[in-house]
């Protein structure tokens, strides 16, 4: 096997999709359901068996389910490396003998005992690192990218091929094929599948413009398209009283000091900004030439910074953005009317705004266009973790059931509803979340979710669904969307859900965007040592630049810094990954 194959395989992939067409935080949105987890689950649900009763290929899916969710005959022990949350269990209740688990085992005779665990993320990867260098796996575990190339590049994981073609849940097949091939090949090499990676929401990628409606009205503003229509708005907000106190306290467009976030992001990040100018800072991509290099040092970069410093200097950014220390802080007061962010943001923070002022009527907009009118958007890696199980463990099949159980309970589609009451009365009295205690912390769902669960919600109002018809986390939506119309914010948990909905997912549905993947994900051995160091210098020259405190010129000297500091040795790295060399 070569080494890095897999990962060339995977950017071979991702780069198939580069620049493809949409028909269509914290604080991120939960699962409405009960649990913890993300707004999208079931995205698909009006179009699958469970959501209207029509089934699909029923015959082979009933089969494969039957294995997928049989019970094993004999008793099988996992042993695996846990991530142990924050939650405080009750008393007589442990990480490992729970509520959760105690279910998980009574429906698949499969026990799950913790060799070792770790709370947060960074010390939970550093036991995987200690397991991987002194090759002492437990049976199980979730790894991210680069720990599963060492896996792979020493050999020390089973292949786990026949066992998911053979145990995998339709759910969880279905949920992998929504990424059209993708997951599961970042974690194939040479045909075999060396780990069940997660499945990360394509919605939460692109950032979009969100603005005070009530505001843009109120100054009798167009909606906003080019970059020429945010800076007339940006100077309008900060400038002509648009909350109408009299007051010169409002400010125009809102921003983070990290300035971009380069795959997810947060409130207030400038990434749709830059790629207006189609430039992708913290993303590795191909130059016209075909050759790949890294989007922080390409020259439209400079023409973005350009923009943001003289928007900074004309006062129509907010001047204290790079000081706050929670970023959402004149979103929630209402000092801003403009920022970008996901399309979750009616969750948070656009909820207290509206708590803090009844009157504040948000939308979200896909802009700024590029020059030739299209919105563009950097996109986030499909996959990040990967469930491995070590090489020799004799029940690998194990594993697979476990993810199957897990899933569609998380899912809402487990049909032990007693049980699974029990479970959610749980959650709710002593406000621990299901999820955390399952065995692994990996989450599946459809690549799509968002957009379809709002086309269903929307046909669904229209008659030309039955909402009766719905899983019911999709319902929930639906019945949250409702109460919203007949009572507008007088429910906020309605209001948050039927927003991010009708707004976010509404926008990502009917825009017609240009869709851009890096070519490349993970660390090369030189990023191990050096990319600490080549980041910091990315992060303060973009922020010096906007608020000032260096001309725009110095993009070119930290440009020719990024190369010379050992940019150039990544670059070379990177290309040989994704050129397969």
């Amino acid at each position: 096997m070569k080494p890095k194959l897999w990962l060339a395989t995977s950017m071979a992939l991702v780069m198939a999709l580069s620049a493809c067409s949409n028909g269509g935080g914290n604080n991120a949105p939960v699962n409405e359901g009960g649990n913890s987890g993300n707004a999208g689950n079931n995205g698909k649900a009006a179009n699958n068996s469970s959501a209207t009763g029509e089934g699909n290929a029923e015959a082979g899916a009933k089969a494969g389910d039957d294995l997928a969710y049989e019970k094993v005959a004999e008793p099988i022990t996992v042993n695996i490396g846990f991530r142990a949350p924050d939650d405080k269990l009750p008393e007589g209740e442990s990480n490992d003998n729970n509520i959760v688990s105690r279910y998980l085992e009574s429906i698949t005779g499969i026990k799950v005992v913790h060799t070792w665990e770790a709370k947060g993320e960074d010390p939970f990867k550093q036991k995987v690192n200690l397991a991987i260098a002194s090759n002492d796996l437990p049976d199980a575990l979730v790894v991210d990218r680069n720990q599963l190339r060492k896996l792979i590049d020493n050999d020390m994981l089973e292949d786990l091929t026949e066992e998911y073609e053979k145990y995998g849940s339709q759910l969880v097949k279905d949920m992998y094929d929504s990424t059209k091939g993708l997951a599961l090949a970042d974690a194939t090499v040479d045909d075999k599948l060396y780990g069940l990676p997660n499945v990360a929401i394509e919605a939460d990628a692109p950032s979009l413009l969100w603005i005070r409606q009530d505001w843009l009205d109120k100054l009798k503003l167009p909606a906003p398209k080019t970059l020429a229509d945010l800076e007339k708005i940006a100077d309008a907000f900060a400038n002509q009283d648009p909350d109408g106190n009299g007051k010169k306290d409002t400010v125009g467009l809102t921003g983070d000091k990290m300035v971009v976030y380069g795959q997810k992001p947060n409130p207030n990040g400038f990434d749709t900004i830059f790629s207006a100018f189609r430039a992708f800072p913290k993303n590795w991509i191909k130059d016209a030439s075909g050759n790949v290099v890294y989007g922080s040092v390409q020259p439209e970069n400079k023409e973005a910074l350009t923009k943001l410093a003289d928007w900074y200097k004309r006062g129509l950014i907010d001047p204290q953005f790079a000081l706050y220390k929670e970023t959402q802080e004149p979103i929630v007061a209402n000092k801003t009317g403009l920022f970008f962010g996901p399309w979750w943001m009616p969750y948070w923070p656009l909820a207290d705004s509206v708590v803090n002022d009844t009157k504040a009527d948000w939308k979200a907009y896909a802009a700024p266009t590029d020059e030739s009118g299209k919105f563009v958007t950097h996109m986030a890696p499909v996959t990040d973790r990967y469930l491995v199980v070590r090489k020799g463990y004799e029940h690998p099949e194990a594993v697979v059931k476990l993810l199957n159980a897990f899933t569609r309970l998380e899912r809402r589609q487990d049909p032990n509803a007693a049980e699974v009451k029990k479970l959610d009365d749980f959650a709710a009295e002593t406000g621990v979340h299901v999820r955390n205690f399952y065995p692994f912390d990996l989450l599946l769902d459809y690549s799509d979710a968002v957009v379809q669960r709002y086309d269903n919600v929307q046909k669904a109002l229209k008659g030309e669904l039955d909402p009766n018809s719905f899983d019911p986390d999709m319902k929930l939506v639906y019945d949250y969307t409702v109460t919203e119309k007949e009572n507008p914010k007088k429910n906020m948990d309605a209001w948050k859900a039927a927003k991010a909905y009708e707004l976010g997912g509404g926008v990502l549905f009917g825009t017609d965007m240009e869709k851009v993947y890096s070519v490349f994900y993970g660390m090369t051995r030189s990023m191990e040592m050096k990319w600490t160091t080549l980041e910091k210098l990315e992060n303060e020259t973009f922020l010096k630049i906007i608020v000032g405190d260096l001309p725009v010129s110095a993009f070119d000297d930290f440009a020719a810094q990024w190369h010379k500091l050992g940019g150039d040795q990544i670059t070379k790295e990177v290309a040989d990954i994704v050129n397969g060399k």
